[in-house]
């Protein structure tokens, strides 16, 4: 049987008015066909349990895996206030989990991972979406023994300023979790990746930094370095909207021969920047800027690296992860980065996404996963039954 997807988005007064209309056009959509597993992607301004009641009254027992997110994607674009669903249909099977003490340990939850996905030998690759705001997903990624499954996602996004966010899976919901998905039949995961994020010049030394949060750069707190190359008070980057547009201007960290991006999400009234990923005290760090150009240049290199990733397998859906500097960054050209996959995949291919507070790729070579901020993530899912 070929591997067809179908999409289903709706907007409504509540998350079970509007999980239910989404699950009704893409069960529609889908046909004869039955679900073997629904991707759930859904405005954090919903209650969580309410989209999953209005999905799974339709669903029945489909496995179903989600996150929330600021607004969501598809092959028309940017939605906000919205619901999306994409059902997957076809040979394959996916078994998906529920980890609730992920913001607990990265650690623990990442040895579960381990133990879940020695269960099937045949498994084809994973998805997970973990909490952006709470847990340690660099740790969570180190943890997972190198050269072994393919795990890829990303963390689940909402409201910057409160931190509301929640991940989903089968019946379950809430914060500090992790969701997973393990893949395995006719299927294909190609992965592809990139960012629009250069190097302007001014450079830094960390010379303060405690967990997640980056005290100082060059001795000062980190809000005066940033209020001296832009030109705003210090005290002003502690209020909206400058404390979460700090994201649009990220840090490439050295990190062995690599310059990693590491962004804030916001910054504290402290004059400290709130990361989701440690920066180590002493290295040196250096701005970076994007542009709309060089974001949707990349959005076209990410497509391009997940469908050859599929090798011979035709490609029947692709899941979008965009980091939400990109929507901050193309304000003025919404869904912008849909468009450059589509230029790739093809308009037809369809297409669900979300803005997400990072991004988690396979380890290149037999190594860990790795742990990215900024970037978009495209994963084309590929029929090998053909």
């Amino acid at each position: 049987m070929t591997l067809q997807a179908a999409i289903g988005i709706a907007q409504a007064l509540n998350g079970r008015e509007a999980g239910l209309q989404a699950a009704h056009q893409a069960l529609n959509r889908l046909g004869a066909g039955t679900p073997e597993l629904g991707i759930l992607i859904a405005s954090h301004q919903f209650q969580a349990r309410e989209v999953v009641t209005g999905v799974s009254s339709l669903l029945s027992d489909a496995p179903l895996i989600g996150f929330s997110s600021p607004s969501v994607l598809t092959n028309s674009g940017q939605h906000s206030n919205s619901v999306v669903l994409a059902l997957l249909t076809g040979e394959f099977h996916a078994e998906t989990h529920w980890l609730p003490t992920y913001a607990q340990s990265g650690r623990e939850t990442a040895a579960q991972l381990m133990e879940l996905a020695a269960a099937h030998k045949d498994h084809e690759a994973a998805l997970l979406f973990a909490d952006g705001f709470n847990g340690d997903a660099e740790q969570l990624c180190s943890a997972i023994q190198p050269g072994s499954l393919p795990f890829t996602g990303g963390l689940s996004s909402g409201d910057l300023n409160t931190g509301n966010t929640y991940q989903m899976a089968g019946n379950q919901t809430g914060t500090g979790s992790l969701s997973a998905a393990f893949l395995r039949g006719n299927l294909r995961v190609g992965v592809g990746y990139a960012h629009g994020w250069d190097p302007v010049g001014s450079q830094f030394r960390v010379t303060r930094s405690r967990g997640f949060w980056l005290r100082t750069l060059d001795g000062r707190p980190a809000s005066e370095t940033y209020a001296e190359l832009f030109g705003y008070p210090a005290r002003d980057w502690a209020f909206p909207p400058l404390n979460y547009l700090a994201r649009l201007y990220p840090l490439g960290v050295e990190q062995g021969d690599e310059l990693v991006v590491r962004s804030p999400i916001r910054v504290e009234a402290d004059g400290s920047f709130r990361m989701n990923a440690n920066v180590r005290d002493g290295i040196d760090a250096y701005l970076l800027v994007g542009s709309n150009a060089a974001c949707e240049k990349a959005a076209g290199q990410a497509a391009q690296q997940a469908l050859k990733a599929l090798g011979n397998a035709k490609p029947f859906f692709a899941l979008v992860l965009v980091d939400v500097a990109w929507q901050m960054l193309l304000k003025a050209k919404p869904g912008g980065e849909i468009t450059a996959v589509q230029d790739i995949l093809g308009s037809s291919i369809p297409i669900a996404g979300g803005y997400t507070l990072g991004q988690i790729v396979p380890g290149k070579e037999g190594t860990s996963p790795h742990f990215l901020n900024q970037h978009i993530v495209v994963i084309a899912f590929g029929d090998t039954s053909s």
